[in-house]
């Protein structure tokens, strides 16, 4: 069986490899080929895609009746080969459901800061107008979010804006997929308008004082931290919104209004990138707009989903 071209490859790589676009394992891209779709693995970085095994090979057809209903939505049984022992994303659904030839999902900065924003979704509207983005409602990843996105999106649908969650880009090539997905980042692009310059002034014994500790320092940035989350992988990597002490749950993150923000010693590689990613979207929210967490119900659906639970162990590997 053929696997997945290098310049499919080499674009899943590069965006992998930009923070501002995918944090650690989150994001996923797929290229089907004949009745074969190849897919990131759950719980394996883009960042890795020319350099590991981070692809699983899906009947396409089976992963397309999934997301009609017919299975759990998990697609782990329309995986190819038996004796793989990686998970196909729990995104598959809709990568398989979605009828272009190359489909990329990032949790692009750019449109973060539009897309947790009320008036930022507005102005994201006005700016791919020409586009014809379909913007899709917060809904927890898998079935429920495939369900939304087929809800909307018609045959010609090529860009989809989801709610507190990310970026869809679709293509018939690799290259159309990447100039699509370039433009949307290039309208979208939003400057650093925060002071991020501020340290820590306090340690804490267990953990390390990181540079996000800025937010701190940022009465309006300090209590939209405080105050939720505003994707899902800041939930499944860092938990509810931020606390502002150690508890007995041992959060990976503290954050002391007018101190700083702690990192507790041994974090993982992803919860690192998840306290920059936090940092990179609020510090280029404008202050005319407001911020909608998920809530604590959305939040609950995610702590409590096996299929998250699995991810978080690999990347605590």
């Amino acid at each position: 069986m053929t696997g997945p071209s290098p310049d499919f490859c080499a674009f899943s790589a590069r965006l992998g490899q930009d923070p501002l676009r995918v944090q650690g394992p989150g994001g996923n891209t797929s290229i089907k080929m004949g009745a074969v779709m190849w897919i990131k693995a759950s719980g394996t970085e883009l960042a890795d895609a020319e350099r590991a095994s981070i692809f699983v090979a899906v009947n396409r057809d089976a992963a397309k009746a999934e997301a009609a209903g017919d299975g759990d939505g998990s697609c782990k049984d329309t995986v190819i080969d038996p004796a793989n022992t990686l998970r196909p994303s729990i995104e598959t659904t809709f990568h398989a459901a979605l009828n272009w030839p190359v489909v990329a999902h990032t949790h692009s900065i750019a449109t973060l800061v539009h897309a947790i924003s009320p008036e930022g979704r507005e102005v994201a509207a006005e700016k791919l107008a020409d586009l014809h983005a379909v913007f899709v409602p917060y809904a927890k990843p898998g079935l429920p979010l495939t369900r939304e996105i087929l809800a909307r999106v018609t045959p010609d649908t090529q860009v989809v804006i989801l709610q507190n969650h990310g970026l869809i880009c679709c293509g018939k090539k690799v290259a159309e997929a990447d100039a699509i997905m370039q433009t949307v980042e290039d309208r979208l692009a939003m400057p650093v308008i925060s002071n991020t310059s501020a340290d820590g002034t306090t340690s804490m014994e267990g953990f390390e004082t990181v540079h996000e500790s800025w937010m701190a320092h940022d009465p309006r940035v300090c209590d939209l931290a405080l105050g939720g989350s505003y994707y899902p992988d800041h939930v499944v990597f860092l938990g509810r919104a931020l606390p502002t002490a150690d508890h007995d749950e041992k959060p990976p993150v503290v954050l002391k209004p007018g101190e700083g923000v702690y990192l507790r010693s041994g974090a993982t590689s992803s919860q690192r990138a998840m306290i920059k990613c936090l940092s990179d979207c609020l510090s280029r929210l404008p202050a005319e707009w407001t911020a909608e967490p998920i809530g604590t119900e959305a939040e609950a659906a995610l702590l409590n989903w096996d299929a998250e639970k699995y991810r978080q162990a690999l990347a605590a590997r």
